[in-house]
């Protein structure tokens, strides 16, 4: 508000003098003249077409006001002059927080204003309101009651109000959030950016005018949000630019020059922009609103005196008598308007041809859905061709199809471990990192991804110590049994137990994992279908409004993933089962790396380990791959040392094994065990067993003993535990190699994505189609399903109805221009 010992003194009572009456007389025969017939009836066409696009939520390119510029700079003011009546809108401080959307509608029959809002959630207008105490109340509650819902301090969300005047034009305003620099106190801080981000959406769209209002006292030069308009429209080519309390600066003016320059404003806006400076009532008692309009024709009138009879030399009419005054600014935003209406007559025609005919297809497939509900053959057709296509996207993208975009859809690792909510990898300490860890994958890419991750988790685990007791209790219960291979065979339990503990969890983890990237392609595979639907014109089965069926086709799927991990866990258990057992030679077979039955294997996934761990990903560029004993080992022959095959160990089995008895004591066996004979041959059988066990060399007989050595370099001296526990380290490495390398990395490709490419459709058929019509039909015919579709056609009925009437109105229109 400016102070009140201004220059200029604005009049608060009706004035006597006789100039003021024929300036009154002046206005109001002005807002009584007829239009002529062809801007009638553009100004009805439009303003039906404006109330359709703001009830049905239509984006048509309908000629509009945006009002915009910062707090305070007297927005609300002109609205109120525009609408010819108070209605307190500056005391509410809506403008501030919440967009109005006015539609302003000359009604010669409203001699009274008629303001109605409409719903918030809904197209319905509300009833009429007279009074402008009301009209102010209804916009402070909605701004109030909105904020505190969504807990923010602005909304785009706008507030619509139709005033229906006699004294106003048929204008679109929409007044915005004034620019503030600082938010309120206990408001964000982000507020003055919100405000501006929101400013600039409205204001962006082309076929809207721009109405930049800024105050006298502020210097162009020093203006502070000319830029923030610079970026909307650069060139003022649609921006109406007004200098808003002008009476402010009046008294700054002494001579002609200095008001020609100010009202050029050249250097600043351009040659062909010109601002409009404008003068408003100041005092805000209440009046009538008769009396209200006079106030401001006499505000125009004491400026141009102003400015004729208190500037020396006066100023330079004829160039800019018309950009002085409302009522100057008034005219030319009714003649813009009707200008703007009329170029954009042909395209809104076109426009409301291709809507009307959108709208008619609508009802059409609207229509067939509920007609569909009582045609079961038909229903079963499309349910069955859209769960087909379904199918189909989940194998092309098992496949490796790359649409939709991995990067929106594609999930990191760290994304896929905490969306699934399994998190780590059980006994696992490191943090595993496969490669390509930070690229967004899906689909095939992501379940191989999963693949060797387990892979780097299972080659992570060690064989865990074991306490003396549990060797003693191991060893001492093999030596009871006979024969010579106690330490072997304890060694070998405690690897298959380890591995029994340690790989069964990691191998349940691997199948959840898994489960959840298939599971994550139902989505995946629903925009792919929605994407080509849109891409080739399919619209014969839309199935989009069957809530109840598309919720059945998600169970169904998420069912058949879950029991494919179920089914995949007891093959893997399996496997670990038949690898642990004490019948395998798992924890015997030295030559897995060395061709026979395994080598060839080895080759081959060894070739397709390291086709698959490229890293794709920026960082291997920058640094060499951590934690290396994530990485399966490599087909190194020479460089393993298994059980037997490294060091040449030099043995003789002791007859009472004990955790720390060295390994020299001689077997007390007498000669003649190994002699001719029936116990010779039962001697050389056992031997014939141990010698089959790598790690034990050809036996020799020495001083009337069995010993185990070399008789070239002696026997050496070890703790019998120390060996115990690294042979079952190197049987544990065993099993895990083979487990891993040879069953489990087929079962899971077998068990998970075969299922997925052949036996899915069959399986969602049988779930969703193989059941009596009646309960068929309970996925698309929920209760009150009919009356949700009965009730989308009334609105389609009723919006065809509306957009069908203006476009009758606007091919009259074109018609007559």
């Amino acid at each position: 508000m400016a102070n009140s010992n201004t220059y200029l003194t604005t009049p608060t009572k009706t004035p006597s003098s006789r100039r003021n009456q024929q300036s009154q007389s002046k206005m109001q025969s002005h807002s009584k003249d007829p239009i002529n017939a062809e801007s009638r009836s553009r100004f009805e066409a439009y303003n039906r077409l404006q109330a359709a696009a703001v009830a049905f939520g239509e984006k048509l390119p309908i000629p509009e006001i945006v009002a915009i510029g910062g707090q305070s700079d007297g927005k609300s003011s002109l609205l109120e002059a525009l609408l010819g009546f108070r209605f307190n809108v500056r005391e509410v401080e809506m403008g501030t927080r919440r967009p109005l959307i006015l539609q302003m509608v000359h009604d010669l029959s409203a001699l009274e204003p008629r303001c109605r809002f409409q719903d918030e959630d809904s197209e319905e207008y509300g009833g009429p309101i007279v009074s402008a105490t009301a009209v102010a109340d209804v916009i402070r509650s909605r701004t109030e009651s909105l904020l505190k819902k969504t807990k923010t301090a602005v909304s785009s969300k706008p507030i619509v109000m139709r005033a229906e005047y006699a004294h106003c034009p048929n204008l679109t305003i929409i007044d915005t959030p004034g620019f503030v620099l600082k938010a309120k106190q206990g408001e964000p801080e982000t507020t003055p950016d919100e405000i501006l981000s929101m400013v600039k959406s409205l204001a962006s769209p082309p076929h809207r005018i721009l109405l930049f209002l800024q105050q006298s006292s502020v210097e162009w030069c020093s203006s502070l949000w000319l830029d923030a308009v610079r970026e909307i429209d650069s060139s003022f080519r649609r921006t109406i630019v007004v200098v808003s309390k002008f009476d402010n600066r009046l008294k700054e003016f002494s001579d002609r020059g200095e008001v020609d320059r100010y009202l050029s404003a050249s250097g600043y806006l351009g040659e062909n922009t010109r601002p409009y400076f404008v003068a408003l009532p100041k005092d805000r008692s209440t009046v009538s609103n008769d009396e209200f309009r006079r106030q401001i024709s006499q505000v125009d009138t004491e400026v141009i005196r102003h400015l004729r009879e208190g500037v020396k030399g006066g100023f330079d009419e004829e160039k800019f008598r018309s950009y002085i005054g409302f009522g100057s600014l008034r005219d030319f935003l009714e003649s813009e308007l009707q200008k703007r209406y009329k170029e954009a007559a042909p395209a809104t025609l076109a426009l409301l041809e291709q809507r009307c005919s959108e709208v008619t297809d609508d009802m059409l497939r609207m229509e067939m859905k509920i007609q569909a509900t009582s045609d079961v053959a038909h229903l079963r057709k499309a349910a069955m061709l859209y769960t087909a296509s379904i199918s189909n996207h989940v194998g092309a993208l098992i496949d490796g199809a790359a649409n939709p975009a991995p990067e929106q859809w594609g999930k990191t690792t760290e994304e896929e471990r905490g969306e699934s909510g399994i998190g780590s990898w059980p006994g696992v300490s490191v943090d595993i990192k496969p490669p390509n860890a930070v690229l967004k994958l899906y689909g095939g890419a992501a379940f191989e991804r999963v693949i060797h991750e387990f892979r780097c988790a299972a080659y992570s685990i060690e064989c865990p110590p074991v306490s003396r007791e549990k060797v003693a209790n191991i060893l001492l219960a093999h030596a009871g049994r006979g024969g010579g291979r106690g330490v072997t065979e304890a060694s070998a339990e405690i690897a298959r137990t380890a591995a029994r503990s340690w790989l069964a969890p990691l191998l349940d983890t691997a199948c959840d994992r898994l489960a959840f990237v298939l599971g994550s392609l139902f989505e995946i595979a629903l925009e792919r279908n929605l994407n080509q639907n849109s891409e080739y014109e399919k619209k014969t089965e839309n199935m989009d409004g069957y809530v109840g069926f598309h919720a059945a086709v998600r169970n169904c799927y998420s069912r058949f993933v879950k029991n494919l991990a179920k089914q995949c866990k007891q093959l893997v258990r399996h496997h670990l089962d038949s690898v642990t057992s004490p019948y395998s030679m798992a924890c015997y077979e030295n030559d897995y790396h060395q061709g026979g039955a395994f080598g060839s294997y080895n080759k081959f996934n060894q070739a397709s380990g390291n086709s698959f761990c490229f890293e794709l990903s920026d960082t291997s560029r920058d640094e060499p791959m951590k934690d290396q004993e994530n990485i399966p080992p490599e087909n190194n022959n020479g460089q393993e040392t298994t059980p037997g095959k490294g060091g040449e160990s030099h043995i003789t089995v002791p007859e009472t094994p004990s955790p720390d008895q060295p390994c020299e004591i001689v077997y007390g066996l007498v000669k003649k065990e190994i002699g001719n004979g029936p116990d010779g041959v039962g001697a050389r059988k056992r031997m014939a067993r141990m010698v089959g066990n790598r790690n034990i060399e050809p036996f020799r007989v020495q001083n009337g003993g069995l010993m185990f050595g070399n008789g070239d370099n002696g026997m050496k001296s070890s703790s019998a535990y120390s060996e115990i526990c690294s042979s079952a380290a190197q049987h544990f490495a065993r099993i895990r190699e083979v487990l891993v390398e040879r069953s489990v990395t087929s079962t899971l490709n077998s068990g998970f994505l075969t299922p997925c490419r052949d036996r899915l459709v069959v399986a969602l058929g049988l779930d969703l189609f193989a059941v009596n019509d009646d309960k068929f039909m309970d996925m698309f015919v929920a209760p009150g399903a009919i009356d949700v579709l009965q009730n989308e056609r009334q609105q389609l009925q009723k919006r065809q109805k509306i957009l069908q009437s203006c476009l009758t109105e606007f091919k009259t229109v074109a018609r007559s221009l």
